[in-house]
Formats: structure tokens, sequence, C-alpha cells
């Protein structure tokens, strides 16, 4: 079975859940009708409501954020099984009859990225540019992230050690630590368990941002310009994995420089929506 294949029938069984994939799928920011549309995909165990306050701080953009089964109001729902099934899950509240563009931190990263390419597979419109932060090239191995027999306290511990992100008093609240490891934990299952299958490059530009002080390698960034045939650039803030919370301004200024001009091209196609 191709991944093409297996995403198209996983896209039939996911589609059944609901009959409002774009409540389900998507956190929705205030409509700006014909304003271009920010998508945020966030980092492993990440709360959606930390991307949508940008809503404010774009007044241009529509900002809609990735909302993920097993959290907030979806917390009783099952984890996807897989990245397959989570992508189509998200293909469902995916809309793209507006200019838009893709915005992953992290897990967040990888998942933008095999939504762009489920999005090309389907021949469905494109994001007008694909922005992935602090997650080194899909064909290359993640320095970590099997959560493994680590219990929830020991698996929130080692990721605040590496990653930081997680405050200290919920690293050190047992009352908190299912509900913050449950969901992240999934994400990092889905990591672990992801195996990159090679394409054709995407047709997208390609932005790479990325924290001076992460303990990413510039070449692991750098190496995503092997998945597009269009522009690439990487953009260095100070900080470390979670340099957007300690530089949010000058990252929003960044974004806006790539969103704002969209509202005035067309966003790329898919394949087969090119055919006559």
């Amino acid at each position: 079975m191709t991944e093409a294949t297996g995403l198209r029938g996983r896209r039939e069984r996911v589609g059944d859940r609901t009959a409002d994939p774009v409540g389900r799928w998507l956190l929705s920011g205030p409509p700006r009708p014909g304003a271009p549309r920010l998508y945020c995909f966030p980092h492993a165990g990440g709360n959606p409501v930390e991307y949508l306050r940008w809503a404010e701080l774009l007044p241009g953009t529509e900002v809609q954020v990735v909302q993920l089964p097993g959290r907030g109001p979806r917390y009783g729902e099952p984890d996807a099984a897989d990245m397959a099934d989570l992508v189509a899950g998200i293909l469902d509240g995916i809309r793209t009859e507006a200019p838009f563009a893709f915005f992953g931190h992290s897990f967040g990263a990888l998942v933008a990225y095999e939504t762009s390419r489920a999005l090309r597979d389907t021949g469905r419109r494109l994001p007008r540019d694909l922005v992935v932060s602090a997650y080194p090239a899909p064909h290359l191995a993640v320095p970590w992230c099997d959560p493994g027999g680590l219990s929830d306290g020991e698996l929130l511990r080692a990721v605040a050690d590496r990653h930081g992100g997680i405050p200290a008093e919920v690293v050190e609240s047992r009352l908190l630590h299912s509900l913050v490891a449950r969901p992240l934990r999934a994400d990092l299952r889905l990591i672990a368990g992801h195996g990159h299958q090679p394409g054709v490059p995407m047709p997208v530009p390609l932005t790479v941002f990325g924290g001076t002080g992460d303990r990413l390698s510039r070449r692991s960034l750098s190496s995503w310009q092997d998945h597009t045939t269009e522009s690439f650039t990487v953009r260095m803030f100070p900080g470390g994995h979670f340099y957007l919370r300690e530089h949010e301004e000058l990252v929003l200024s960044a974004l806006r420089d790539l969103i704002v001009p969209l509202g005035a091209e067309p966003s790329p196609a898919g394949p087969s929506s090119l055919q006559c």
C-alpha cells in the first residue's frame, strides 16, 4: 500500500467520525473575510490556546490552530493511531479557498509537513508558505522522542530538561502529571512510529525557524532544503527550543512578513487540480 493510498483510506474512516470536522479539528480566531489564513500546528503536548492568542497580535490574518484528539475539549477522544490517521482528520478540517500558510513548531512542524504532502496527494490547494520550526528535516533521525517505559513524572522531567517549555511547578506536581503527560506521550509515540516516505519535493516555499540556543544542529534545520523545489530560508532567533515564547514579537514580525503578501497571491495547487 502506498502512503497516499493508506492516507485516503484513513481519511474516509476519520471523516466518518464527525459531522463538524472544522469545529472539531480547528480552534478558530475571529473570522476575517478576505484576509490570508495561518494554520498553526502546536508542539508535542501543546495547548492550542497558546497559538490562538496570535489572532490578537496578527490583526491582518485569520488564525486557526489545529486541535488534536485527547486534549482540551477533545480530551475523552482516543489518540490518533499513527501519523496518517492524524493527518487524515486534519484534512477534513482544513479549508483552502483563501490563501493560507502553515506554521508548525517542533512536532507540529512534522505534522504541518505531512499535511502539506497529503494536500498535494489529494489534489487540493497547497499552502503558499510552509514554516517549520525547531524540528530536524523529516528524513533525519529525531535525537530523542520515544517515551518508552518512563512514568508520567519521569517523562515530563526528561522533556523539560532537554527542551524546556514545561513549568517547574508542573514537573513537581503529581496531580498534574497524568493530565499533562497523556497528550505529550501520544505525540511522542507518533514521532517514534513515523517513518519518512521519500517523495517528490514540495512545490511550496519553505522557511525554517530555529533558536540559536536549541540543541538542534544548524545542519538538521538546513536539510529541510531537500524537501522543496521553491525558495528556502533559515531564520534563527535568540533563545532555546521555545524561542517563540522568549521572543514572540520577533517571531510574529517574521510571520507577518511572510503572510501579509499572501492576500494578493494565489495558492499553488496539487497536481490533479491542474488537470483540465
